[in-house]
């Protein structure tokens, strides 16, 4: 098969597409024909050597797929044989096959594209933990969300919209349109305006219930003073380029919580949990149409440094697809 393979560590330009051997299912496992897959932030960290994925005879990014089944382990009970699937991996996306646990496995709703539901799992599932499993968001309460135009915060909106509650976003001037027509109730220029004045004004004071951050850094204090008596902030990246000296005792007067979170260094244990409850809770709203990856655009599998290059000029406002092969 051909995948992308980091055999060292720099820039796009280290993207290099590689004929390897197919992987093999294990007993629980299925063999997927991967359609499409998306480019994330934690890629770029791999590409750099700032964050290692796992030990893999072929180092191959990419965390999330969907594509169709065409083997499977001999213990595999439920997925048959054609069925299209979606989900998220530890690495192993950027290729034209992979294996993946069967419960680890969604099914794609016929109203999502195939071509398009590689851009779905990481970024949904990440918003999803982090506002709703971790933040407690809930109707009518309010969330502020960082790069509201990023694959995560466009995933935050739509998800704090179904839910009935309100959300905050920050996102730079060129991206508010995006920000807006999915449905974000206030959008805050970070270039421009100070987030935390907004978001008190907005909530009367009170701060937000639940903050939802991929940028660390500098934003920490604002999001202690944004958040409200009790709220939690769920940090799921760190964007910004180094730490900054933090007041602990702002965090005890407003007796809130900060919680640091990915997906990928979790137990495959977990993850089948959280896979299974998002798709029972969520994935009916995908089928509805009510939920869709917001596609900033599209690149061929031996494209994939022009898409790097793009996400790590912040130039995108949404996901960034990769057409591994045809639908």
């Amino acid at each position: 098969m051909r995948a992308i393979v980091l055999e060292e560590k720099g820039g796009p330009e280290v993207l290099q597409i590689r004929e390897v051997p197919d992987p093999v299912p294990g007993p629980e496992e299925l063999l997927v024909d991967v359609v499409s897959t998306a480019v994330n932030r934690a890629d770029l960290l791999q590409r750099m050597g700032l964050y290692p994925g796992p030990p893999m005879v072929f180092e191959i990014p990419g965390l999330e797929f969907a594509g169709r089944v065409v083997g499977a382990g001999d213990r595999v009970t439920e997925t048959v044989i054609g069925a299209v699937v979606m989900g998220i991996q530890n690495g192993g996306c950027y290729a034209e096959k992979l294996t993946i646990h069967e419960r680890q496995a969604m099914a794609v709703p016929d109203s999502l594209p195939l071509a398009d539901a590689g851009a779905f799992p990481e970024v949904f599932i990440t918003a999803w933990d982090a506002l709703v499993r971790q933040g407690g968001l809930t109707s009518g309460r309010w969330a502020l969300v960082h790069a509201g135009a990023s694959g995560v915060g466009t995933a935050a909106i739509q998800i704090a919209k179904t839910l009935g509650a309100r959300i905050a976003v920050t996102a730079s001037a060129g991206k508010h349109e995006v920000c807006r027509a999915l449905g974000a109730d206030l959008v805050i220029d970070y270039a421009t305006e100070d987030f935390v004045d907004k978001v008190r004004a907005v909530t009367d004071g009170a701060g937000v219930d639940v903050v939802l951050d991929v940028v660390g850094g500098e934003y920490l204090p604002g999001n202690v003073a944004a958040v409200a008596i009790g709220g939690r902030i769920i940090q799921v990246g760190v964007m910004a380029a180094k730490p900054v000296p933090f007041d602990v005792g702002s965090l005890l007067m407003k007796r809130a919580s900060i919680a640091g979170t990915t997906l990928r260094a979790r137990p495959i244990e977990e993850k089948i949990a959280i896979t299974q409850e998002f798709a029972a809770q969520l994935l009916p709203h995908v089928a509805s149409g009510v939920l869709r990856p917001v596609i900033d655009s599209r690149y061929a599998l031996d494209e994939v440094a022009a898409a790097h290059t793009r996400m790590g000029q912040n130039a995108n406002a949404g996901k960034l697809v990769l057409d591994v092969q045809p639908t």
